[in-house]
């Protein structure tokens, strides 16, 4: 299976590295590039044309937003999936309206990043009309199953041994991809998928 091709944006250069050094890990993502804000990234993906764009929101010259609805437009075939140290809603559904596939919380677990990476090998392949549950890594699954089954995020964390502030990234993320808002949602989806039963 051919390595994921990742783009790395941040303006931070000790950032970048961190994350590069991260992606290198993993055996099937390749680092293709990095830039330093929106504007070197879309010159970065006319050029390279990486399968998925990691990509910071606050920049100089062009924010992550902008540049992101830009890489939606002008290549649909490159994912971006967006690295904030903001995980409330305030922050997110800008995010997920620009056109990314979703994003991963600069407070999450570094182990979070690669598999959020490799969540994306899919999409990036172009096939959006699967399942949205397929696209949830399996640590999303767990937390999905848990939360419908009624369990709060500090004893979510506890049973995965993770902190609250991972499992709240897991959430927001599967909430995102599978167009979940509330709780309540998330629990009739789980019913609706035989996740859960009454």
């Amino acid at each position: 299976m051919p390595k994921i091709r990742v783009l790395v944006v941040d303006d931070h250069t000790i950032v970048r590295d961190g994350i590069c050094a991260l992606l290198a890990l993993a055996g099937d993502i390749e680092v293709a590039g990095e830039a330093a804000n929106g504007n070197e990234a879309l010159k970065m993906v006319k050029e390279l044309e990486p399968d998925v764009v990691l990509m910071d929101i606050a920049m100089p010259i062009m924010g992550g937003l902008e540049a992101t609805r830009r890489i939606n437009k002008e290549f649909p075939r490159t994912k971006v999936l967006v690295l904030t140290q903001y995980d409330d809603k305030e922050y997110v559904f800008p995010v997920i309206e620009s056109g990314a596939c979703g994003f991963i919380s600069k407070a999450a677990a570094s182990s979070d990043l690669a598999s959020g990476m490799e969540n994306y090998q899919h999409t990036a392949g172009g096939r959006v009309n699967q399942d949205p549950y397929a696209q949830l890594t399996e640590r999303e699954r767990d937390v999905l199953k848990l939360l419908a089954e009624g369990h709060s995020t500090q004893e979510i964390a506890d049973m995965l041994v993770i902190t609250p502030k991972t499992v709240e990234g897991h959430k927001t993320n599967l909430m995102s991809k599978l167009g979940i808002h509330n709780r309540i949602e998330l629990v009739k989806y789980a019913l609706r998928k035989g996740i859960i039963t009454i």
